[in-house]
């Protein structure tokens, strides 16, 4: 074999192993993309009855019950709580059966000197687990009761947050 001929079988073997050794480099590419959540407040509102018991016929005295709203609200939430007038309001708030009536009132504090309302509002903030809030309730005295039956009324609590 000539020496030409082996140089250039000798050069074209190196370029075959070199190019073996070092492979091919791939381009690459890359973006970024943002992962994001809205979380939203919520609370929640329940109630038990309120239940002033037994009364007879006559003038009445102060009969006093108590109610209890539970509110669950996301921690750190702030909410006001309202009371409605109830189905039978007049001026104040009445238990009715029939055409009878017998006049009540809700109130925030054992005392029974703050009244609950749509304007008279209780505030508080959530903390993620349930609160307990007493609605105090009175029949106040003085009223003549003639009809004997079951009085009853209807009262929305609202939750505003």
């Amino acid at each position: 074999m000539n020496i030409r001929l082996s140089t250039l079988v000798v050069s074209s073997a190196a370029a075959i192993a070199a190019l073996s050794i070092h492979p091919a480099q791939a381009a690459t590419g890359s973006t970024n993309f943002d992962v994001s959540i809205q979380v939203n407040a919520t609370c929640a509102i329940s109630a038990s009855n309120m239940a002033f018991g037994s009364i007879t016929t006559g003038t009445t005295s102060n009969s006093d019950a108590t109610s209890t709203l539970t509110v669950n609200c996301s921690n750190g939430t702030p909410y006001t709580i309202s009371l409605g007038n109830g189905a039978n309001f007049s001026n104040v708030r009445r238990m009715a059966w029939g055409g009878s009536y017998i006049e009540y009132s809700l109130f925030q504090d054992n005392s029974r000197t703050t009244q609950w309302s749509l304007t008279q509002t209780k505030s508080g903030t959530g903390n993620g687990a349930d609160q307990s809030i007493t609605v105090y309730g009175r029949v106040p005295s003085g009223q003549v009761i003639t009809n004997t039956g079951s009085y009853g009324d209807t009262v929305v609590a609202t939750i505003t947050y």
